[in-house]
C-alpha cells in the first residue's frame, strides 16, 4: 500500500479535479506484477493501468488500491468491472471514496463478484493525498493552501524600497513547483500594485495556475504584467458589485474575466468566490496575498493548509509601519525543512479542534 501511495502521488497536477490514486497487483507468491497511477484527467485509472501491466497474472492475485474502486461509468468505464473481469481475488483497499455515485456502492459490488475486500490500511494518509478531493466533493469548495514569506520577527514584507524578496532562490523555487501543480493563485490588489508579479510557473508544471486578483473596484492597472499577459495564462479579476462599469468593460476587453461577488464584505464575497470555483471544479487554490488578504482568508475559515517561509532576518522598523503575521489558527505542522536557509513549515488548519484532513475519512 505504501508503494501505491508512492505512485498515486505522480499523479499530482495531472489529475485534478479527480483525486489521485495508485494500485498495485501482487501475485499469491508476493511478487509483484502490475502498478499503475492515474497519470491524467480521462485517462486510465489507477486499477486499469495496474491489471494492464500485470496482465494474465492478475488472476488470483491481490490488488492494493489507495482509494475505492468506481462503480460507475464516467469519463472511463468502472474500475470494479475491470478488476472482476481480471479474476482478482483480494482487494485491499486504503480509504472509501467521499464521490455519491460509488461511496461504499465499489466495495459492495467487488464482494457480490465473491473477491474478499479489506479496508482501513494506511487510511490516514490516503485520506491526506485525497483531501483536497474529498473537499470539493463533500462541500463544493476548493482545498485553500495560505503562502506566505517572513522574517524572524514576523514581517512579511520589507519597508518601501527595501528588497522585493524576503525568502531565498530555494524557498521560491519551491513555490514555483507548488504552482505548476495546482489550479489557481490569488492575491490581493496590492500585492499586485507593489509588486506587479506575473503569479505564473516558472519554469511550468503540469498546469498554469488560474490567476485571481481579489480587487474589489477593479482597479487592476491595464498596464500590469498580469492584464498583458492574460489572453496567454488566464485572469480573473474578484470584484465587488459596485465596481466602476467603465474599469470592469475594459478590463475584460484586455482579455481578463471579471466576476463581481453580490456583498461589499469581504469575508462573505471571499466565501462566494469559494463557492464559484467549487463550481468551476477548482480542487486546489494558493493564497499568496500580503497581511490583509491572509488575516481575510483565516477570518472566513477558508484556509485548510499553510506554507510558511521564515527567512533567517531581522526587519525590524516602526511596528506600526510594517505589516505583520496575521492570526493563525492552530495547526498540526506535517513537514519542517530548510530551503536555502529558510525555514518551511507546512502543515494543515485545525477547526473545532480537529485537524482539515482528518486520518478517520468516511466512505
Amino acid at each position: 500500500m505504501r508503494r501505491a501511495l508512492d505512485l498515486a502521488c505522480r499523479g499530482a497536477g495531472h489529475v485534478e479535479p479527480n483525486p489521485q490514486v495508485g494500485a498495485v497487483v501482487v501475485a499469491p507468491d508476493g511478487a509483484i506484477v502490475g502498478e499503475g497511477w492515474h497519470a491524467v484527467y480521462g485517462g486510465p485509472h489507477a486499477e486499469v493501468a495496474a491489471l494492464a501491466a500485470a496482465g494474465p497474472a492478475a488472476r488470483g492475485a491481490t490488488l492494493y488500491v489507495t482509494l475505492e474502486p468506481c462503480c460507475h461509468h464516467g469519463k472511463t468505464p468502472p474500475c470494479t468491472a475491470a478488476i472482476i473481469a481480471a479474476g482478482i481475488a483480494r482487494v485491499v483497499v486504503a480509504a472509501g471514496d467521499p464521490f455519491p455515485a460509488v461511496a461504499g456502492r465499489g466495495i459492495a459490488a467487488l464482494q457480490a463478484a465473491g473477491i474478499v475486500v479489506e479496508t482501513g490500511v494506511l487510511q490516514g494518509e490516503a485520506c491526506r493525498l485525497i483531501a483536497p478531493f474529498r473537499k470539493l466533493v463533500e462541500t463544493g469548495t476548493p482545498w485553500v493552501i495560505a503562502k506566505w514569506a517572513m522574517s524572524l520577527d514576523g514581517r512579511l514584507a520589507a519597508a518601501p524600497g527595501g528588497d522585493r524578496w524576503i525568502s531565498s532562490p530555494e524557498s521560491r523555487a519551491l513555490v514555483h513547483a507548488l504552482r505548476g501543480r495546482i489550479d489557481a493563485i490569488a492575491v490581493g490588489i496590492g500585492t499586485v500594485l507593489a509588486d506587479d508579479p506575473l503569479l505564473t510557473a516558472r519554469p511550468p508544471g503540469p498546469r498554469q495556475p488560474l490567476r485571481i486578483v481579489l480587487d474589489s473596484t477593479a482597479r487592476l492597472p491595464l498596464t500590469a504584467a498580469l492584464v498583458r499577459t492574460a489572453r496567454e495564462v488566464p485572469v480573473l479579476v474578484a470584484a465587488g458589485p459596485a465596481a466602476v462599469a467603465a474599469r470592469v468593460g475594459a478590463l475584460r476587453a484586455a482579455g481578463c474575466e471579471v466576476w463581481q461577488g453580490a456583498t461589499e464584505a469581504p469575508i462573505e464575497r471571499l466565501r462566494e468566490l469559494l463557492g464559484e470555483l467549487g463550481r468551476r471544479r477548482i480542487t486546489n487554490l494558493m493564497v499568496e496575498g500580503g497581511p490583509a488578504v491572509l488575516r481575510t482568508v483565516f477570518a472566513a475559515g477558508a484556509a485548510d493548509e499553510i506554507q510558511a517561509f521564515v527567512a533567517p532576518q531581522v526587519i525590524g522598523g516602526d511596528p506600526a509601519a510594517l505589516p505583520t503575521l496575521p492570526d493563525v489558527p492552530a495547526c498540526d505542522v506535517e513537514e519542517v525543512a530548510l530551503p536555502g536557509g529558510d525555514i518551511l513549515l507546512r502543515g494543515l488548519v485545525r477547526r473545532d479542534g480537529l485537524p482539515t484532513a482528518s486520518p478517520a475519512c468516511r466512505g
